[in-house]
């Protein structure tokens, strides 16, 4: 009989939680989660030569690519006979611990030995998942094993599969999975929402009869687990359904799409896919569908020979773009639905006039046929058929379209005067980026959506103060407020505006977004201050679901309440987590601080030391040394460029949005439209007191200044030999007598972004309005890298023989490091403010910085020069509140605004 957990009436409130650097919630509202499977040797050929051959930074490179690629997980396995499983392991899990941009997902550690296993539950960071065990071995194994992978406070993966052999049926998963379950629930108290079933998916389509029911019992196991085992996930590896169909990649995508559609509808929330794999659902050929779906849910006897036979007139076939005007043959209403879903601009006018003069009044064009075409927009993106670039062209239509009837519509009013308390029909949305942060281009991409859905939104643009977000709320009666920021300071902006609207009773929800905010702070500090509605949105197709949730009569009261109930939950187990990380006092990290050869030690000396400015940059200069990728993930295009243009998913799209950049790109750049500076420096520097770099400057006379650089140190409890790291550790001491170096600089693309998007959104033209902010973003980026290779290469000249190639930047393979204050090494923003002293950056290139720190222009970048070569990146993570003190009284400030800054990294253990 299992013990069934409490609460199984509010099972969404058991989520599975998981954590590299960042934390992974997977909740039954979750999108389904994909399992990164080449740092497999089992599973990938070159990921098993490089390990092979020892050559771990080649290996570290696919775990990177996996990541940017959007895998949520990464699974590693060293399962080979010819190399040392449990070494490999444990080299490869340190070595990602010291790379943020991998190690921020989760760590699956997969093998078949438990020695390796727990090899890798030694050493690996954050809250992982172990894959597998089983009760292959037996029920006493199968404890034991599991009790220590509860002890070291691990997920698992439990695979169906006995004494008797492995679950190949449904009757077979059922009486597995139930008695594992109850083993670990009951004996074990081994926490039922961090085990994960692996249900066996086996091929489909053989010719054997036994097969036939391969894929409809996983289907159906998975449902009689979700439903039977409380709080249990469900996984497993997608590509062995179509294993029969190996060289037909047509068949085959299809077949893991099917099947995808159907496990995940009952329940199967994990799994390993290769997205290229994958074809999208409705975008099936309906013949190859149907053939497709008899094999995957059997439903006819000879679906296999049926399939076999259809795929051969599919093999080898392409998906071609056809583009033709004969839809400007179709009605008016599908001319103009279809301009809208596809962002076609060239014929909206006309169609638009000869809708005009068909309606009664001009308002109803705008209320019919361009809301009739919005809606389709609508529905496609919330289901997924649409991405984000092709909905931002459809604002861009829709604004052109209502535009053009503005004058019709004014004049109609002063015929016909509406009746003074006519109720506006559209809901009034405001939108603010907070006080002190400037950031503003995921805030206008959510405002576009919202556009797109009936919205009307009044965007008060980006530093805004509360007093002025408040007072035009009241002006206008806004039925919601939605809040962005991106950096630290922000989130007690919000915090600050949520207890000023309870205290002047405003009655309106609150939606909280941005980079910095999470679930976890909306509800923690934000949702208590508020007795309305406040809702975390983490992305643009959701806020149209959660405004419209909220603003609907007939739903808006349960969804408060469930949310309500929701975050008071989450809070209660936020508060209350039983499991503590064990830290070290700042007094036992500095003990165990990154001991360097200080002895042997000699300081490149920089070619250059001192200060030097660069007035307006040549821009054709940066475009090598740009990184598209975080451009598409702007656009919410997930994929590492180039491989994301033949993408089977979103390569289609990501090739016209790549095509519309370069086209701004050229006009930005043949005209001059923005305008590059940069300040940069090199001094002789020292470490201080364990945690300060004192730095040296002199000015034109000859006078020295000094200056220091406050630094903060790890302060959780590492594995034996692994340091507690602060940056400060990659200067030399003075005590040691050695004379070192370090640089400070910041670089900007920003100067003349504000005014072109603005002459884009006067056009009504978003699209271009955004694009041109995520063009700034990418050059300043670009900047810094290519500024910190002359520094290497020249001023400083430690590096003077490199010859990297963009790529190879890109992924850091440079001696040294450039981290940035608010960044996972140095997130303390107030060190800016040294910087900004030191440089005199304000006075020698413009840029500036708003009282929370942010700078301004936004395209803008600043950061440290380490040359040191053993000086790497890293995540300081969650210190104690003795450092904040500690840091406090460094830098001579009250300990409260400390908190400010680092509240974020501050742990409540």
């Amino acid at each position: 009989m299992i013990n069934t957990p409490e609460a199984t009436d509010n099972i969404e409130f058991r989520p599975l939680k998981l954590s590299g650097l960042e934390p992974l919630i997977i909740t039954p509202e979750s999108n389904f989660v994909n399992v990164g499977e080449r740092t497999n040797v089992a599973g990938s050929r070159k990921f098993l030569r490089l390990i092979n051959e020892d050559k771990f930074d080649e290996a570290l490179a696919i775990a990177r690519e996996q990541v940017d690629n959007g895998a949520q997980i990464i699974d590693v396995n060293m399962d080979d006979g010819l190399i040392d499983g449990k070494k490999a392991m444990v080299t490869f899990l340190n070595l990602i611990a010291a790379e943020p941009d991998i190690s921020r997902v989760p760590i699956m550690i997969d093998s078949s030995k438990w020695d390796i296993i727990e090899a890798g539950l030694q050493v690996v960071q954050g809250k992982c998942v172990v894959n597998s065990i089983s009760l292959k071995e037996g029920e006493s194994e199968f404890i034991a094993h599991a009790k220590k992978i509860k002890r070291y406070g691990a997920a698992v993966v439990v695979m169906a599969f006995d004494e008797v052999g492995q679950a190949d049926n449904y009757d077979r998963r059922l009486e597995i999975t139930k008695r594992s379950y109850d083993i670990l629930v009951n004996k074990v108290n081994f926490p039922p929402e961090d085990i994960i079933f692996d249900l066996n998916i086996f091929p489909v389509a053989t010719g054997m009869d036994e097969h036939k029911l391969n894929a409809i019992d996983f289907i159906e196991a998975t449902r009689w687990v979700k439903n039977n085992l409380p709080y249990a996930s469900v996984s497993g590896g997608v590509s062995n359904v179509s294993f029969s169909f190996r060289g037909n990649d047509t068949v085959r995508e299809a077949m893991h799409s099917v099947f995808l559609y159907h496990a995940i509808k009952a329940g199967m929330n994990i799994g390993i896919v290769n997205p290229s794999m994958l074809e999208i659902y409705d975008d099936i050929p309906k013949e190859l569908l149907t053939h497709v779906e008899d094999v995957i849910l059997n439903r006819r006897d000879d679906a296999t020979e049926r399939l076999l036979d259809f795929a051969e007139s599919v093999k080898g076939t392409s998906k071609e773009k056809v583009v033709d005007l004969a839809w400007r043959e179709e009605p008016l209403q599908n001319r103009i639905t279809r301009a809208l879903v596809k962002g076609i601009d060239a014929y909206i006018l006309e169609d638009i006039e000869e809708a005009r003069l068909a309606s009664e009044k001009p308002l109803h064009v705008i209320e019919g046929h361009l809301m009739t075409g919005m809606n389709v927009v609508g529905d496609l993106f919330g289901s997924g058929k649409m991405f984000l670039p092709q909905v931002v062209k459809s604002a861009r239509v829709m604004k052109k379209a209502v535009a053009y009837l503005l004058p019709y519509i004014e004049e109609e009013k002063l015929k016909n005067p509406p009746p003074a308390d006519e109720k506006a029909k559209s809901n009034l949305v405001l939108m603010a980026t907070v006080k002190g942060d400037v950031h503003d281009i995921g805030k206008n991409i959510v405002s576009v959506v919202l556009a797109c859905n009936n919205y009307e939104i009044i965007d008060m643009g980006v530093m805004v103060p509360p007093e002025k977000i408040i007072a035009t709320a009241k002006e206008r009666n806004v039925d919601i407020i939605g809040l962005s920021g991106l950096i630290t300071p922000s989130l007690d902006e919000m915090v600050f505006l949520a207890k000023e609207m309870k205290r002047q009773n405003f009655t309106v929800p609150l939606l909280i977004g941005g980079a910095t905010t999470s679930k976890a702070h909306t509800a923690v500090k934000i949702d208590p201050e508020y007795p309305e509605a406040v809702v975390h949105v983490n992305d643009a197709s959701r806020a149209v679901t959660v405004v419209g949730d909220l603003l609907n009569p007939e739903s808006r009261l349960k969804y408060k309440s469930d949310i309500k109930e929701d975050y008071a939950l989450f809070r209660t187990r936020f508060l209350t987590r039983g499991k503590k990380r064990d830290f070290l006092s700042i007094e036992q990290a500095r003990a165990n601080k990154w001991k360097l050869n200080w002895e042997n030690f000699e300081a490149y000396t920089p070619n250059e030391l001192g200060i030097q400015v660069v007035e307006e940059f040549d821009l054709n200069k940066l475009v090598d040394y740009i990184d598209w990728s975080p451009f598409f993930r702007s656009w919410d295009l997930h994929g590492k460029y180039p491989e994301i243009l033949d993408d089977e998913v979103v390569g289609a799209q990501a090739q016209e949005l790549f095509a519309d950049a370069k086209k701004i790109l050229e006009k930005i750049l043949s005209e001059k439209l923005l305008t590059a500076k940069a300040v940069f420096g090199l001094f002789k520097a020292n470490t201080v007191n364990d945690d300060d770099i004192e730095i040296v400057t002199s000015n034109l006379s000859g006078e020295q200044h000094e200056f220091i650089f406050r630094t903060l140190r790890q302060q959780s409890k590492k594995a034996s030999g692994k340091p507690n790291i602060a940056l400060s550790d990659f200067i030399a001491p003075k005590e040691t007598g050695k004379q070192d170096y370090m640089g400070c600089f910041c670089v900007t693309a920003g100067f003349g972004t504000q005014e072109l998007a603005a002459k884009y959104e006067a056009e009504h033209d978003d699209y271009n309005s955004i694009m041109v902010k995520a063009l700034a973003d990418r050059f300043a980026e670009a900047f810094a890298e290519y500024l910190h290779k002359e520094v290497r290469t020249k001023h400083w000249g430690y590096a003077s023989e490199e010859a990297l190639s963009n790529a190879e930047l890109i992924k850091e393979q440079y001696k040294g490091i450039r981290p940035a204050p608010g960044y996972p090494a140095c997130p303390d923003h107030l060190e800016k403010l040294t910087i900004w002293d030191v440089l005199d950056v304000h006075k020698n290139i413009g840029v500036e910085l708003t009282e929370s720190l942010a700078m301004w222009p936004a395209a803008s970048v600043s950061g440290y020069y380490f040359a040191n070569p053993e000086a790497r990146y890293f995540g300081l993570g969650k210190i104690k509140m003795d450092q904040v003190k500690d840091f406090a009284e460094r830098k001579n400030i009250e300990v409260r605004m400390a908190e400010k800054w680092l509240n974020p990294n501050i742990s409540d253990d």
